[in-house]
């Protein structure tokens, strides 16, 4: 038990770590700054704010990637907002990335290819021929079910508010539904996904990658 903890801990910092302020503190900027000032200003501060961070970055000499990307977004979305007058369209693209993944979750369930397996095999670097034994591939088809139905959930509470154009209520449900509900949905997928691939008798990484005949005793930490 004691593993488990300590693997779940460990994805959850790594989850946690560099990208929550990036994503956080422009939209918020943006969000308060465009009550007390206006638009132009609003849009003007989450870009600013957005520069500020991948700064920070680059002085700290940390992974750059969230705070580049966060540049980027907020760059559209400020575009977005100032060129159609409306604050909650600073908002769009993060609605279009919420819809992409669901189709993207849904799809590489139908396809057989689930999304987990994929994510798994990126941030572990455990071999892709493993994640898709019959003897493994059904407990990241489960959790990218769930995983499925939790985003095409979250893309409805969006499209919702964002079509009455409540946009600090947009605000605070994506940032409710972003890395909080994220960090649940993780620890909820960790501790599913050990079990499952335990009841389902398949080999470890480690067994695959030695060619262990079963029986097998299993992937006993990581997910």
């Amino acid at each position: 038990m004691t593993s488990i903890k300590e693997d779940l801990f460990s994805e959850l910092r790594m989850l946690a770590q560099g990208k929550t302020l990036d994503a956080i503190f422009p939209a918020l900027g943006f969000v308060l700054f465009q009550r007390l000032w206006g638009l132009q200003e609003g849009a003007l501060l989450a870009v600013v704010l957005a520069v500020v961070l991948f700064g920070y970055r680059v002085v700290r000499k940390e992974k750059k990637v969230y705070a580049l990307f966060g540049v980027l977004g907020v760059l559209v979305s400020a575009f977005l907002s100032y060129t159609s007058g409306a604050p909650e369209t600073f908002f769009l693209p993060r609605l279009l990335t919420s819809f992409s993944m669901v189709l993207l979750s849904f799809g590489s369930v139908f396809l057989g290819r689930p999304l987990a397996a994929y994510l798994s095999h990126i941030s572990r670097g455990w071999p892709l021929a493993w994640f898709f034994r019959q003897d493994v591939k059904p407990a990241y088809r489960e959790v990218t079910l769930v995983w499925s139905l939790l985003l095409l959930v979250r893309f409805l509470l969006q499209m919702a508010i964002y079509q009455g154009g409540r946009v600090s209520e947009i605000f605070f449900l994506n940032f409710l539904l972003g890395t909080p509900a994220t960090l649940l949905v993780l620890m909820g997928s960790y501790l599913y996904g050990v079990k499952r691939l335990h009841s389902l008798k398949g080999p470890s990484v480690e067994e695959f990658q030695s060619g262990k005949k079963p029986p097998y005793m299993g992937q006993r930490k990581g997910f």
